[in-house]
């Protein structure tokens, strides 16, 4: 049976200990619910043996509309359920097989403060990396061992006698990738904007990474040291996103700062201290280390190794630890210098060994007392894996949102719109916010320009959004992403034909039809002049086959610059009907010899839509 998709009307989290065993259902005369997150109504009324009508009745006397298969806050349920006598809990995992769930409040007496844990991102070209550099060659200048090469992709510097954690990941799989599996590892994020540049797509790509992660905002204004640079235009447009600088009356707090000069580094890192004093980030180092993975790989000497941040309590050599569906005995720990050390406290990055496979970045960890009981829960969750892969989170598919919209009474729609140009983007958003079908609401969670980015297939994949592609293609690791999470794209190169689309999935009359079939991709290596026949494409095929009756795309940056077909396929000097993937190619366009070095040939073919 198809998983259906939860709509949250509001959820807060809300801690609560409790020792026993929730119970998995509550009668009525006991009065008391143990309320768990993203609970649906159903569920509620099943817990309770009422009829979830009697719930929504309420819900909807306080101006709240829901239907059963949506859930409800904490607060929102101890309003409806105190008519009823009521009382509500809230659930405490206690089940070891359920370990990346729990909640644990440590008294305060037992809390130090902790290393605040930063990512850093921003659009292109805005000197991240510049940033990132500038900021390690600083615990260089404190005299600490190990120069600044990197062996792990997270390290910590020494701030006035303080440490602070980085990730040097991409800053928006720190968010994304990890969000979509309930894990929460960044503090503060900082976003990098040039001041000779503003505001750009991917800076407003980030600003929605963080603020839907809910961690504080530093915004680090670079390139302060250019004549045509600007911090005030940078105050002016991040302003409009909700980011108001301090000295306009905001509470966002901006550093200028120039990466390559190191101009303001120490003003950034002292910011980035205070608003973690202001925070207060505290973990207890006296328990068993739990925390999450940053990137993992197999090693071919020492076999699967994981990056992971220890999030609270310390993690030992010899610990016996969980981490997704794996477990092990940790057999080395190195931290970012490259040095073997034997215990990671809170906030600590390090690299360890002696797993028995390769984790998932992402997944939660938890050292457990002892190794029996690590391998038991480990094979009994890839058990419970295997029988509920079919159910596990994904994207929505356009041609199921009818049949969903007849089980439930409204639906919301995500979308995430990816154009070539604004224009375009535009003209299509506004279109979109036309579009009105009873009982269905069309969110539009972001619309850029550029290409299909696995960012994007990631944040679909979180959010349950449909993917509309407006004159873009995705490359092939992207694509296969997105068919890996179930993820829906809609490729168009005509905004009627998004809005009938759209309408006609909407209502039921999605027909079937004749669909593009992607057959393999093409690069671009060299470029041949030949005055009979035009612009040769010496190529190599790194996805798919190619046909020599294929439909083709050019694709320059990701945007689509040609439609058309080929005029000649050819290996060596031989006339060629298909090439696979791995072999190299001749080929040449149909009436378009504008080609380029590392230019992208998307080939298709059209063929009957199967279910």
């Amino acid at each position: 049976m198809k998983k259906e998709k939860r709509k949250n009307v509001k959820v807060k989290k809300v801690v609560e200990t409790r020792i026993s065993n929730t119970p998995k259902k509550v009668e009525l005369s006991e009065k008391i619910l143990y309320f768990k997150d993203n609970m649906t109504i159903q569920e509620v009324a099943d817990s309770l043996n009422i009829k979830s009508a009697e719930i929504i009745k309420s819900l909807m006397l306080l101006g709240v509309m829901a239907n059963q298969n949506q859930t409800v806050d904490r607060e929102t349920l101890e309003v409806v359920l105190a008519e009823l006598n009521v009382e509500v809990k809230d659930e405490v995992v206690t089940d070891f097989l359920r370990y990346d769930e729990f909640k644990i409040e440590d008294k305060e007496e037992n809390l130090v403060e902790r290393a605040p844990i930063i990512t850093i991102m921003g659009h292109v070209d805005h000197g991240k990396t510049t940033l990132l550099d500038a900021i390690r060659s600083s615990r260089v200048a404190a005299g600490e061992f190990g120069g600044i090469t990197q062996h792990i992709s997270a390290y910590q510097i020494e701030k006035n006698g303080k440490k602070i954690t980085f990730l040097d990941t991409p800053g928006h799989a720190a968010f994304t990738e990890m969000r979509s599996r309930g894990a929460r590892v960044t503090d503060i994020a900082i976003i990098v904007v040039a001041a000779d540049d503003g505001v750009m797509p991917q800076t407003r790509e980030a600003i929605d990474h963080a603020k839907a992660a809910k961690v504080p905002i530093i915004i680090a204004v670079n390139k302060i040291d250019k004549e045509v640079g600007n911090p005030d235009r940078v105050k002016q447009e991040l302003s409009e996103y909700g980011l108001i600088a301090e000295d306009w009356g905001g509470d966002t707090i901006f550093c200028n700062v120039s990466a390559l000069s190191k101009l303001g580094i120490d003003n950034l890192l002292e910011s980035i201290q205070l608003l973690a004093e202001i925070e207060g980030f505290k973990a207890n180092p006296n328990r068993l280390a739990i925390g999450t993975v940053i990137e993992a790989k197999l090693n071919e000497k020492i076999g699967p190794v994981a990056t992971v941040l220890v999030q609270n309590g310390t993690m030992k050599i010899r610990d016996s630890i969980v981490i997704g569906d794996t477990y092990g005995r940790i057999r080395t720990m190195v931290n970012d210098f490259g040095k073997k050390i034997n215990e990671a406290l809170p906030s600590t990055p390090v690299e360890i060994s002696g797993l028995n496979n390769v984790p998932k970045a992402g997944d939660k960890f938890m050292i457990f007392s002892d190794e029996k009981s690590a391998r038991a829960v480990a094979e009994q969750r890839t058990h419970d894996t295997w029988k509920n892969e079919k159910t596990i989170s994904k994207g929505v598919n356009l041609e199921d949102l009818f049949s969903e919209l007849e089980v439930e009474e409204t639906k919301d729609i995500n979308l995430i719109i990816k154009g070539d140009v604004q224009g375009s983007v535009e003209a299509l958003r506004n279109s979109i916010t036309n579009i009105f079908v009873e009982g269905t609401k069309l969110n539009i969670i972001r619309s850029s320009v550029g290409t299909i980015t696995e960012t994007d297939i990631m944040l679909a994949k979180a959010s349950q959004a449909i993917v509309i592609g407006f004159n873009v293609r995705p490359i092939a690791t992207v694509r296969s992403l997105a068919n890996e999470n179930k993820v829906d794209i809609r490729l168009h190169n005509i905004i009627y034909k998004v809005i009938e689309e759209l309408e006609q999935s909407l209502t039921g009359m999605l027909e079937a039809k004749l669909v593009e079939k992607i057959t393999g991709q093409v690069e671009i290596r060299e470029i041949f002049k030949a005055t009979k026949i035009g612009t040769i494409a010496g190529s190599f095929v790194t996805d798919g086959v190619v046909y020599k009756k294929s439909l083709i795309r050019l694709i320059r940056e990701g945007l689509v610059i040609y439609e058309g077909e080929l005029s000649s396929l050819k290996r060596f000097k031989d006339d060629a009907k298909e090439v696979k993937e791995g072999y190299e190619c001749g080929l040449t366009i149909d009436k378009f010899n504008d080609i380029k070095v590392n230019d992208i040939i998307e080939c298709y073919i059209m063929a009957e839509e199967t279910k």
